[in-house]
């Protein structure tokens, strides 16, 4: 799933897209920009982008590619290292692709309290002033998705109709 930003200048949504179409959008707003919110739509939070693009790689240096690779201490009973072991290419071939699965399922199904977290975030910036802001973020949370529409009438229509897409997947789920 590719990440998108949502764009507000005050009330007004002004756009959606993934992150090269944000910083396009920015950049033709020109000295305006500065005023615009960002919201990242996978998390609700305010986010900054970096206007001049991607930059370009270094030229890559001899030997073995970076991969990202973290080293962290994982936990683990001796029966579960025994298990791991056994599996063909290690125990952090094994481990990777468990999480890559778990990923792959949970992306299938997502979890409504992403979706009660993103609109909650976001709402907090955009609507915490707002006539009814803390009776629609417990209704979102009691999953009452009537009392939390009824509550966001009164709101704005960018923030409203984008606080209820981002709270949409905690309600159908």
């Amino acid at each position: 799933m590719e990440r998108t930003f949502t764009a507000f200048a005050g009330d007004y949504w002004i756009a959606t897209g993934d992150e090269a179409e944000m910083r396009e959008a920015l950049r033709a707003v020109g000295d305006d920009a500065a005023t615009i919110l960002l919201f990242d739509d996978s998390t609700g939070r305010q986010v900054d982008i970096d206007l001049r693009g991607p930059e370009a790689e270094a030229p890559r240096g001899r030997g073995r590619p970076k991969l990202g690779v973290q080293p962290r201490e994982v936990t683990l009973l001796p029966r579960h290292w025994d298990w791991l072991a056994a599996q063909p290419g290690g125990a952090s071939a094994t481990l990777r692709r468990l999480v890559d699965a778990a990923r792959k399922a949970s992306a299938d199904a997502p979890d409504p309290r992403f979706a009660m977290d993103a609109a909650y975030h976001f709402l907090t910036a955009m609507a915490g002033d707002r006539p009814g802001y803390e009776a629609a973020i417990r209704a979102l949370y009691a999953r009452d998705e009537q009392l939390y529409i009824s509550l966001s009438d009164s709101w704005p229509a960018g923030i409203r109709d984008h606080a209820r897409a981002l709270a949409a997947p905690a309600f159908s789920a």
